[in-house]
């Protein structure tokens, strides 16, 4: 009779926790994991009803500084505009959960779209985490977007400078751009997955 190994036993445990990790996160070119949330306004929003419209999500903490270079300088705004002429609908989620960083109630989360000049459609609080872990979010910011027919098509960072620094925004290569542009060109989205950056998430 052979024994296996302690280490040996470990391993397989472990590559079957990781394989399940894997499985459980969202693949491009598969359906997006359904969703319900409430926004800053008290609003259902559901993947199942927001079908026949592109959406982006957008993982948002105010007091992350890599979220904060995108809303201090306007990219992220100008995105969030170049979205909503394109018929996207971009909701802002934000995981943090009560009594951690990044933490907001509606009020104060409707300020923050005021103050910055924001034009997400809505702001998700998802303060339970349950979108966040969905999705495999891990940063903020963390860029999905999903098609019309909910399929995800894109998953990653917003762009190709993983900086807090400002002056990076003007020569960076931002990645949702890019994928609206092919999108809007009838084509599949070249750069579907790229690494995100930023703070981490504060389920």
């Amino acid at each position: 009779m052979t024994h296996t190994k302690p280490h040996h036993l470990i391993g397989a445990l472990l590559a079957i926790l990781f394989a399940g990790v894997a499985a459980a996160a969202p693949e491009v070119g598969k359906p997006a994991p359904a969703f319900s949330g409430t926004d800053s306004a008290g609003k259902t929003w559901t993947l199942d009803a927001l079908r026949g419209s592109p959406v982006i999500l957008e993982w948002t903490n105010n007091h992350c500084p890599y979220v904060v270079k995108h809303y201090e300088t306007g990219n992220m705004q100008a995105l969030q505009k170049e979205a909503a002429d394109a018929g996207y609908i971009w909701l802002s989620v934000i995981s943090s959960a009560s009594g951690k960083q990044g933490f907001v109630t509606g009020e104060q989360a409707d300020a923050l779209t005021t103050s910055r000049d924001a034009a997400p459609s809505a702001v998700l609080l998802d303060s339970d985490g349950s979108i966040g872990k969905a999705f495999g979010a891990r940063t903020t910011p963390h860029m999905f977007i999903i098609d019309e027919t909910g399929t995800l098509v894109y998953k990653g960072g917003i762009d190709d400078k993983p900086t807090t620094n400002r002056a990076d925004v003007a020569g960076a290569e931002n990645y949702v751009r890019l994928a609206m542009a092919d999108r809007a060109d009838g084509k599949p989205v070249q750069q579907s997955v790229t690494r995100p950056y930023g703070c981490s998430i504060k389920y």
